[in-house]
């Protein structure tokens, strides 16, 4: 039964985008009623063919979490070459990097030593290095600090594991606190960083951003349930816990890579980019973050090279390595391509997990903004009527906002996606099959919209443009902290 209403439902949503191309006025239809049929195919594709569900399961169930400079990324990068082989591109190929360190996560304990003995639900921080063995530890709280600045009275912070809640400040991200004060932490002698987890059930969190190429102590993600024990207990008086963890750096056993394919359009001279990252974290399966970004770039790839035909620019699908550590794939894209930059019509993502397709951010552009309203909006049915300047750093769209590329991130209902975020949660049968569908659908005509225009989404931003765009968003601290200064 469930069957037949996600068919019924699937067949309603492509009868209303197909009703809603042909109720163009007649002259318009005639004039675009080759690009409308084509995206109607593309669209009936996406919803029907369930391509990119099959991607995703054989991604997330047979290669699974995918920590940057692993075996299972090697893997990732392996199966999507070959399935873009396979749908005819010839020119996919790998585009190798190098990271400047490899991270293996090892066993995490920690336990209540007094005034009571239970033990903690914890987790590690992704490039954070052990303990060096078992530490025995006083719990200073500094509960959530107003600046990224330690208290005054910081010598109590010398051994000792700190809870802190690290939060945004103003448009600041959590990470730039997270990083800044896990310097001032491992300056002032502590032991540990304990941060707790935001998810209930006692879920942990685990990110990189700003910690990579090592972190300066040891960072844990404690459960939320835990978090409130160890401060009821503090309140009564001292407590003393014990940690030990065992994570390892390693040298890289080989160079990390992206992976790209071309469609080649009529005008080789301009290019637009379709992306999406491909690594992920080990305690899941990284499903949803990305692996459905994955897919939905993967089976637009599929279902554009079906069509037969050549858009009017080409089309290139990109697939990221090292996202989650501070976007080193697509910095590394853009540092081999730097001179080709100029020929980029715009970076189309999806990196918010599989949610219902509401419209795309423009990333603080205005121009981009008008231009895109004009260029999809044929995709209305579809629900994609939110275009935004909004503007984030949470993903590779960063990477090509600081070089002045047009970028588009594709815009989600909430969900329930930040619930499994970076937890172990993120697995396969959490995804939303049928919101992958049309995320999918969404990404495909867009890029083949933005592809076949006959104008830019906007160009090549300039230098002080770029710095006037990241003052403006009030973006500033947390480009620094991934990409650093500006060159002068």
């Amino acid at each position: 039964m469930q069957r037949i209403v996600i068919q019924i439902g699937l067949l309603f949503v492509v009868t209303t985008f197909t009703f809603g191309l042909t109720a163009k006025e007649p002259q318009a239809n005639a004039a675009n009623s080759p690009l409308q049929e084509q995206i109607t195919r593309v669209v009936g594709q996406a919803l029907t063919n369930g391509g990119a569900s099959a991607f995703l399961q054989t991604l997330s169930d047979e290669v699974g979490g995918r920590i940057t400079g692993s075996s299972r990324s090697h893997a990732a990068s392996e199966l999507i070459l070959e399935a873009l082989k396979k749908a005819g591109y010839e020119s996919a190929h790998f585009e190798e990097f190098a990271i400047d360190s490899a991270w293996q996560r090892g066993p995490t304990d920690g336990e209540i030593l007094s005034p009571v003995q239970f033990s903690l639900h914890i987790g590690s921080f992704g490039w954070v290095p052990g303990t060096n063995g078992r530490v025995e530890t006083p719990v200073v709280d500094m509960g959530s600090p107003p600046s990224n600045d330690l208290p005054n009275k910081s010598e109590r912070l010398s051994g000792a594991a700190v809870l802190v809640d690290v939060h945004e400040i103003g448009k600041t991200p959590a990470q730039v606190m997270r990083a800044a004060i896990a310097e001032k932490l491992a300056r002032a002698g502590a032991a540990a960083m304990l941060i707790p987890s935001d998810k209930a059930g006692r879920m942990l969190y685990t990110s990189a951003y700003g910690l990579y190429p090592r972190a300066p102590l040891p960072i844990l993600s404690i459960g939320k349930e835990d978090t409130a024990l160890l401060r009821r207990l503090l309140r009564r008086g001292p407590v003393r816990i014990a940690l030990d963890v065992k994570n390892s750096f390693e040298k890289p056993r080989y160079a990390e890579r992206n992976v790209i394919a071309d469609l080649p359009g009529e005008n080789p001279e301009e290019v637009t980019l379709l992306g999406a990252h491909f690594d992920s974290w080990d305690p899941a399966q990284g499903a949803d973050d990305n692996g459905s970004g994955v897919a939905a770039v993967l089976e637009s790839a599929r279902i554009l090279k079906s069509l037969g035909v050549k858009p009017r620019t080409t089309i290139r699908f990109a697939f990221f390595s090292g996202e989650e550590e501070g976007n080193l794939g697509s910095r590394a894209y853009v540092g081999q391509h730097k001179a080709e930059l100029g020929k980029l019509r715009a970076f189309l993502l999806m990196d918010s997990g599989a949610q219902a397709p509401l419209g795309f951010y423009t990333n603080g552009r205005d121009d981009v903004a008008t231009a895109a309203s004009r260029v999809l909006d044929v995709l209305a049915p579809l629900g994609i009527s939110a275009i935004t300047t909004e503007s984030d750093l949470e993903s590779d769209n960063g990477t090509f906002m600081t070089v002045g590329v047009p970028s588009l991130t594709l815009k989600v209902a909430q969900g329930n996606y930040e619930t499994r975020h970076h937890a172990v949660t993120d697995t396969f049968d959490n995804v939303d099959l049928q919101l992958l569908g049309q995320d999918t659908a969404v990404m495909a005509a867009a890029s083949w919209l933005v592809a076949n225009d006959k104008d830019r989404l906007g160009r090549l931003g300039t230098s002080d443009e770029i710095q006037d765009l990241f003052r403006k968003t009030e973006m500033e601290p947390a480009r620094q902290l991934i990409f650093g200064p500006f060159p002068k």
